[in-house]
């Protein structure tokens, strides 16, 4: 009989209201679905304590994670919460003055965390006791010149306009690397010489997958990128592959389940408030938007196999996709 595929959904619950960007959701969401069934459940919903958020209306998720020896790795705006697999039982959990905008948590072999703080254009890591062992500025040089060690930076809403936007972090061999949105890129944390240049379009995830990185742009592209000589292979269109002539959404979060085939999340476009030339107020991306979901396909043959929306399930942004096949 043929194991159905499951996989568990890292994202958010949006609130009701149209709001900034540091204010949009209301809570942490984890989702185990099985596509083939068109099921979901959710398996943990979660609110930050008031000691740990702004007081700003804060915006609650789960950021991407990690999923390593039954253990999911999670990170909110400001905390990392580590969760055993299946069961969700929360099993440790760190909080540090300067996490702001945390986008993406790894362990290390170490027994230590890998964190990537966008709100303040670095990744640390660091121990479970809390202890910084090492600190990067992914822009370089001094990583604490634009900002302060004495400032709670939980506290505060947001720090934006970031200048690179750090959003994940994986290493190779023994490197450590970042991925910078809004240089398009990726940087080698531990070897300055070395980067990978990937362009075009605002850029997230960076998944190692035999001798391949896979990462996403946000307009629905993926790229394959070579691991030996850090060069794209291949970049895929994903909205050639699909039958529809909306923007597919926020493309973000990505497992690679072969060399071909793949799972990607696509997070509702959100409403943009703006001003036309005769002075109206309208709001962009209000209709005809696709609903927030995850959509498999199979890149060699440039076809959708499937895809699953979420929103039913109250999950209106996606960040990380883990297999959940026990």
């Amino acid at each position: 009989m043929r194991l159905l595929e499951k996989f568990y959904i890292v994202g958010a619950k949006q609130k009701n209201q149209i709001l900034k960007d540091w204010e949009q959701y209301k809570m942490g969401l984890i989702l185990k679905v099985c596509p083939e069934q068109d099921i979901a459940e959710k398996c943990v919903e979660y609110i930050s304590p008031s000691g740990v958020s702004s007081e700003e209306n804060p915006s609650i998720l789960f950021s991407a994670g990690t999923d390593h020896h039954n253990l999911l790795y999670v990170g909110t705006q400001t905390e990392i919460l580590v969760y055993s697999l299946p069961d969700f039982k929360l099993v440790n959990y760190l909080s540090l003055p300067c996490f702001n905008d945390v986008h993406h948590v790894r362990p290390t072999a170490e027994g230590n965390l890998l964190v990537v703080i966008t709100g303040l254009d670095m990744v640390l890591e660091v121990s479970f006791t809390g202890e910084i062992l090492n600190e990067w500025n992914v822009l370089g040089g001094n990583t604490w010149e634009r900002f302060s060690r004495n400032i709670d930076y939980r506290k505060v809403a947001s720090t934006k306009p970031h200048q690179s936007h750090p959003n994940y972090v994986f290493k190779i061999n023994d490197d450590i690397w970042a991925t910078r949105c809004l240089q398009k890129d990726a940087i080698c944390l531990t070897n300055s010489n070395k980067r990978i240049d990937i362009g075009r379009a605002l850029v997230h995830d960076g998944v190692v997958f035999e001798d391949s990185l896979y990462f996403t742009q946000v307009d629905g592209h993926v790229v394959k990128v070579d691991l030996h000589n850090h060069e794209a292979k291949q970049t895929y269109n994903l909205n050639n592959m699909t039958n529809t002539n909306n923007p597919l959404g926020w493309c973000r979060g990505i497992k690679v389940l072969n060399s071909d085939k793949v799972v990607v999340g696509f997070t509702r476009i959100r409403p943009v408030r703006k001003t036309a030339s005769d002075g109206k107020v309208f709001w962009e991306g209000e209709y005809g938007v696709l609903p927030t979901r995850i959509a498999c396909y199979d890149l060699k043959n440039e076809k959708l196999l499937w895809e699953q929306q979420l929103e039913d399930y109250d999950m209106n942004a996606i960040y990380s996709i883990h297999s959940a096949n026990e």
